[in-house]
């Protein structure tokens, strides 16, 4: 990389085809994980207001497993709980399982820092950008 970025092993972002094609072109051998932040915004639409705070609830439960096995347990449990009341919401989660668990591949001390790319969107929002 021209400034020097080397060993990259997982970038999250939101799930736009030209930026994860992107990543994967300028950062061979990277992981990519969409932003669990932006996916469960995403899924909350596919079900009633009423029921949002339940749902939401039930997608983080997947990011809080202590083992990889554990996050995939989980995020089968959930898809099956969804898949009954609001299957719009189960099927969105299905197919975006692999792509928001990239993160149990990585070490779990390292596991809170990176499900998401909000923060990171928030900092770059209020410095602005680099002149």
């Amino acid at each position: 990389m021209a400034r020097g970025l080397h060993g990259v092993r997982l970038v999250v972002s939101d799930d736009h085809k030209g930026l994860v094609e992107a990543i994967a072109a300028v950062l061979p051998g990277a992981s990519w994980q969409r932003c669990r932040t932006r996916l469960i915004r995403n899924l909350l639409t596919r079900v009633p207001k009423s029921a949002q705070g339940v749902v939401a609830t039930l997608v983080r439960s997947i990011f809080a497993q202590p083992y990889a096995e554990e996050v995939a347990a989980q995020l089968a449990r959930v898809i099956e709980q969804l898949e009954r009341l609001f299957p719009a919401a189960a099927e969105l989660l299905a197919d975006a399982g692999p792509d928001i668990t990239a993160f149990a591949s990585l070490p779990t001390e390292h596991w809170r820092q990176i499900w998401s790319n909000t923060q990171c969107m928030m900092m770059a929002v209020s410095v602005g950008p680099a002149v």
